[in-house]
């Protein structure tokens, strides 16, 4: 497999530099989670959006709120609640008696990191009201487009416990997340970490901001370079036809999958490829990378049959048999 990738080495590695230092400050705060801070990551470098799910208590709101807080950006945590409002999220219109017109008040969602904490507990017709700011990067109030701020990332946030009071998210929204990243437990050691750092009643939570905008887009650009090897397309094009056609690839997955990731998948999973590979330093994707990142953009555009949940058949493990399945380049 080819590596001509000499152009881009030096950008990767001057434009690399504050990665460590945003993991080492977010460290201070959140202990362990290495994999969850590198998926904020490569959302923040891909202009991607990221749904965190996790059991209660595994710092998934800490997470998101440590690195607003390690990145010079404006931040806004929206709590979704059953009787929210798409005007609470966006804005509305508002009366001026005196001018006698109507003026845009802009809501919470203008700012550049958004958490949009407990996401499922919200009705459809909110959830609904984000796709456009999700995907088109503006809102629409009346008859004025407002245009988001760059950076723009939606960090939401859902517990897969409990179901009262709570809506699935449409597989159109889904499908406009980057990213699904699923929380686990720590280890023993990260715990015992954990107690000695919080349990007081007051931890310290405060944290140094490491990285400016302008660094963020510069590093965008140089993600945008990494080099994709053609076997490399071939085999990330390869991983999501799998998802529709199992058969076609020889995998015993049949009557297991209903839906298979959409094109909007291929694109993202290059796209997470690539900044995973610039996470490493690298200057080229691996077919590591795309292995290492492909559970996370997949897990979430991979329907599963009504079959395959009876049998505990999950779409982690639809992922996992496709990608053990299929011929590495």
């Amino acid at each position: 497999m080819s590596t001509a990738t000499e152009p881009v080495s030096p950008d990767v590695e001057t434009a690399n530099r504050w990665i460590q230092e945003v993991r080492e400050e977010t460290g201070r705060v959140i202990v362990g989670q290495r994999a969850l801070i590198d998926r904020l990551l490569i959302g923040l470098l891909t202009n991607g959006h990221i749904l965190l799910e996790g059991v209660p208590g595994l710092a998934k709101t800490l997470a998101v709120r440590t690195l607003a807080a390690v990145i010079r950006t404006q931040f806004k945590r929206i709590q979704f609640t059953p009787d929210l409002l798409p005007a609470d999220v966006m804005g509305t219109q508002v009366y001026n008696p005196r001018e006698g017109s109507f003026q845009a008040k802009l809501g919470p969602i203008f700012a550049n990191l958004i958490l949009a904490d407990e996401i499922n507990r919200a009705p459809a017709k909110v959830q609904s009201a984000l796709l456009e700011a999700m995907q088109e990067r503006q809102v629409t109030i009346g008859d004025q487009t407002f245009r988001l701020p760059d950076p723009f990332l939606v960090l939401a946030t859902q517990n897969p416990l409990e179901q009262e009071g709570t809506y699935p998210l449409p597989e159109a929204q889904l499908d406009r997340f980057m990213l699904k990243v699923h929380i686990s437990y720590p280890s023993k050691a990260e715990e015992r970490t954990i107690v000695d750092a919080m349990a007081t009643s007051a931890p310290s939570l405060e944290v140094t901001p490491k990285v400016h905008p302008e660094e963020i887009a510069q590093a965008r650009a140089v993600v945008n370079r990494v080099f994709v090897d053609d076997q490399i397309k071939n085999y990330i094009v390869d991983v999501v036809l799998a998802t529709r056609d199992p058969e076609a690839y020889k995998l015993d997955l049949a009557g297991m999958i209903r839906y298979g990731a959409s094109p909007r998948g291929t694109i993202n999973l290059t796209l997470a490829a690539r900044a995973h590979a610039f996470l490493q330093g690298r200057n080229y994707v691996t077919p590591h990378d795309v292995k290492s990142i492909a559970p996370d953009v997949l897990r979430h555009r991979v329907i599963i049959t009504y079959e395959a949940e009876a049998e505990n058949v999950t779409s982690d493990r639809v992922v996992a048999r496709i990608l053990n399945g299929l011929p590495v380049p």
